[in-house]
């Protein structure tokens, strides 16, 4: 992305005026790049919140195993 937009300011600092013919490929090239890097992040974002919300799950039970382990044992009169 900023490699096109990079691209058309040099095109237009070379041409010296901003003409459309100019900057329409690079901003074009640029607006594509950006469409394909919102397509791989948005799934990749959707992955991480499924793994993370599944990883607290999995440690609230962990902690509710030994939380109930604990009372089972100080009820049972297990030492420590």
């Amino acid at each position: 992305t900023v490699w096109g937009i990079y691209n058309a300011l040099v095109k237009i600092g070379t041409s010296g005026q901003a003409s459309i013919d100019k900057v329409a490929g690079p901003v074009g090239e640029a607006l594509i790049m950006t469409a394909i890097g919102l397509a791989v992040a948005v799934p990749a974002v959707l992955g991480y919140n499924f793994i993370v919300r599944r990883n607290k799950t999995t440690l609230d039970k962990i902690r509710s195993f030994g939380t109930d382990l604990h009372s089972v044992l100080i009820a049972t009169g297990a030492k420590k």
